[in-house]
């Protein structure tokens, strides 16, 4: 299953909090990035480097009509999630086993500022998706729905070409830099 996040309205004021939805969209398992109907060079930026220094393949596209963003992918067979308060209850409902059980791509729309009412309607949203009906960050809201989603296996994950990486530890900081020269029993 292939995951893509869609983030609809950023503007240059919320450069961290559009950075931290995409750092978060790569490391819970979103496969593709997408800013739409604007472009932000700082966020390009910030992206690439986080890809060439943590490795992985997040792919980022920013300054594309959301409409046609959902179009394409509702075209190649995908389904579109919008996170929302209002939507359907995460845990109160059978949501996330109805998404589940398609068996599809799945592209995240989330928003940063009050979203157009299409977004609510069944021309954009497959599914409605609310992780609890009180105000909260979108960036939370995508680590639940992708967390349960993955249920957890996301966490695991090591990326492919990382050039930094992180050695759990019980106490302090371990951290590896330029990890080809890495090997098993460095685990």
């Amino acid at each position: 299953m292939k995951i893509a996040v869609l983030r609809w309205g950023h503007r240059q004021r919320d450069y961290r909090v559009t950075t931290h939805v995409a750092l978060t969209a790569r490391a819970f398992g979103a496969s593709q990035f997408l800013i739409s109907d604007t472009e932000d060079k700082t966020i390009r930026e910030t992206i690439e480097n986080m890809n060439e220094n943590w490795g992985g393949e997040f792919n980022f596209k920013m300054g594309i009509s959301w409409r046609s963003a959902i179009e394409e992918w509702r075209n190649k067979g995908g389904i579109v999630v919008h996170l929302t308060i209002y939507g359907e209850n995460i845990e109160n409902s059978d949501v996330l086993d109805r998404i589940k059980s398609e068996n599809k791509n799945i592209m995240i729309l989330i928003g940063s500022k009050k979203v157009p009412p299409d977004f609510f309607s069944e021309k954009v949203s497959d599914y409605n998706v609310a992780i609890g009906n009180q105000p909260h960050s979108e960036v939370a809201a995508l680590a639940v729905f992708l967390d349960r989603l993955l249920n957890g296996a996301q966490l695991g994950k090591s990326f492919d070409k990382a050039r930094i990486q992180v050695i759990p530890s019980k106490y302090g900081k371990k951290v590896i830099e330029n990890t080809s020269d890495l090997n098993d029993e460095n685990f």
